[in-house]
């Protein structure tokens, strides 16, 4: 609170400062006339900016005075009904509100010849200098600097990027054909080797030679021997 205080305490006395350092008196008539009925006031109060905080400074002789009046009493040069009376040959009067105010001199005629003044006060304004203009800000996002290198004249970039395909998909595996072709050798050593009762390529059957028959009668007589005198054994 008490920082609060104080803040609001710095802040009135630099407005104050403020104004009284903007503040101007002006000496009513210019520095080449005065309070009197041969300056052309009108003429004089037309030509300045009055504001807030100004001081007006009446210079004049014995015979005149200062009277503040309403806007009726300005326009009809009356004096008996003032607000403020003034005397004394120097008088200053602060500008402390905006707004217009009347003067008149209350000696009798000299209204009338041109002893009047109507000031018009304005609010002082302080100029802020414009605000500066802040850097812009590139928000674009930055590139970043690419991590891989230029492909090499001899790898193209291509082919090293490409995934290795060829262990994935493997090859069918083609059966070995069992396809048998005899050569003119092997069919003359089949047939060679052939039995005298098989069949010739032609579809007709060799005739069985005379030593072949002979020898299956032996082996029949034979046998049958050898089957008798096992029967006779039992």
């Amino acid at each position: 609170m008490a920082l609060l205080t104080r803040t609001l305490m710095c802040f009135v006395i630099m407005t104050v400062l403020i104004e009284l350092a903007a503040a101007a008196t002006y000496i009513v008539g210019g520095t080449n006339g005065g309070w009197d009925a041969s300056t052309n006031l009108q003429t004089w109060a037309s030509s300045q900016k009055f504001l807030v905080g100004d001081t007006l400074n009446f210079q004049y002789s014995p015979s005149h005075n200062v009277l503040e009046v309403s806007k009726a009493d300005y326009d009809s040069c009356q004096a008996s009904n003032s607000i403020q009376a003034y005397s004394g040959g120097s008088t200053m009067i602060p500008l402390s509100s905006a707004g217009k105010r009347y003067f008149i001199c209350g000696t009798m005629g000299h209204c009338s010849q041109g002893m009047k003044l109507e000031v018009d006060t304005s609010l002082a304004t302080t100029s802020t200098p414009p605000p500066t203009a802040s850097p812009a800000v590139n928000l674009a996002p930055q590139e970043s600097p690419s991590s891989t290198l230029p492909p090499s004249s001899d790898t193209p970039l291509a082919s090293s990027l490409a995934p290795d395909t060829s262990a994935a998909s493997p090859s069918p595996v083609k059966a070995p054909e069992l396809a048998f072709s005899p050569t003119p050798a092997t069919i003359d050593a089949m047939s060679s080797t052939e039995s005298p009762t098989s069949i010739s390529r032609t579809g007709s059957s060799s005739e069985p030679s005379a030593a072949a028959l002979l020898n299956n009668k032996d082996s029949l007589t034979l046998g049958f021997g050898v089957m008798m005198m096992l029967i006779l054994a039992f």
